[in-house]
């Protein structure tokens, strides 16, 4: 078995799918996944890209129809989780219009992230290392503070985080452990990212999002294929069972082999 054939079915992606298909087996994930953890709903943030916002549709649907098969209210939450000033947070706000969520709430990051790198640094001087933070650690410690956030509110509100880590995403490793990768269900994760698009098309994600360039936002100008040198029609070839040029293969492999311990559980002796 070739490794691209091995991560295929490790991660489960199929080389086509029937887009109505898939959105109901993935609610109906969200649905039973509710019913057997005994929570009340389902928290998403909601970043104003694409992945978000197709779970956003996805979840709404889900608490949707629990709420009235069960006559139980079942909530779908979405959080808008910006660091300071975010430009395109338009985008979040016109997702969750889009899907009529009638529970969204702001939480601005800014301040704990500051704190956070501040006391880092500190730490670097009583190391004799005078310096600060990365950008990239900084990055992180944005993921790392919105997942804090989130389970802080959906522990008290009894709700499960939802993530939007799909199949490219994961050969890649291109989420931030313990950060964006750090949820509770995650009902993308066998779909690669053009998969993803084609259902964003079907549910009615707003246009604006649909045409954006895909970023994790963790600093200005980031965007995913710029960091990683592979598109994402590259990506998703690959994860198709195609042929794709030798020098995207060999770099996608690459990285599927470095981030290798982002998929795995933790070890343990």
């Amino acid at each position: 078995m070739s490794l691209q054939q091995e991560i295929i079915e490790r991660l489960g992606v199929k080389p086509s799918i029937r887009v109505e298909e898939e959105v109901r087996k993935r609610v109906d994930f969200l649905k039973k996944y509710v019913t057997k953890s005994g929570v009340t709903g389902l928290l998403i943030a909601i970043s104003g890209g694409i992945d978000s916002a197709v779970v956003a549709g996805l979840c709404k649907q889900a608490t949707d129809e629990l709420s009235q098969e069960t006559g139980r209210e079942y909530m779908t939450l979405g959080v808008f989780q910006p660091y300071g000033t975010q430009e395109d947070i338009d985008h979040s706000y016109e997702v969750a219009k889009a899907f009529n969520l009638k529970h969204t709430v702001e939480t601005n990051i800014e301040d704990a992230v500051n704190e956070i790198a501040l006391e880092t640094e500190h730490a670097f001087k009583a190391l004799s290392i005078h310096r600060h933070i990365s950008i990239p650690g900084k990055g992180n410690v944005k993921a790392r503070t919105r997942m804090v956030v989130q389970y802080a509110l959906a522990f008290d509100l009894n709700l499960l985080v939802v993530g939007t880590d799909h199949a490219s995403e994961a050969i890649t490793g291109f989420y931030t452990k313990w950060g964006d990768g750090a949820v509770d269900i995650t009902p993308l994760s066998t779909l690669n990212k053009r998969q993803v698009r084609e259902l964003a098309a079907h549910i009615g994600v707003p246009k604006s999002v649909l045409d954006k360039a895909p970023t994790a936002g963790l600093w200005e100008g980031q965007t995913d294929e710029g960091e990683l040198g592979i598109t994402y029609d590259e990506n998703s070839d690959y994860l198709e069972g195609k042929d794709i040029p030798q020098a995207a293969r060999e770099k996608l492999e690459k990285q599927y082999l470095k981030t290798e311990h982002k998929r795995s559980a933790i070890p343990g002796i």
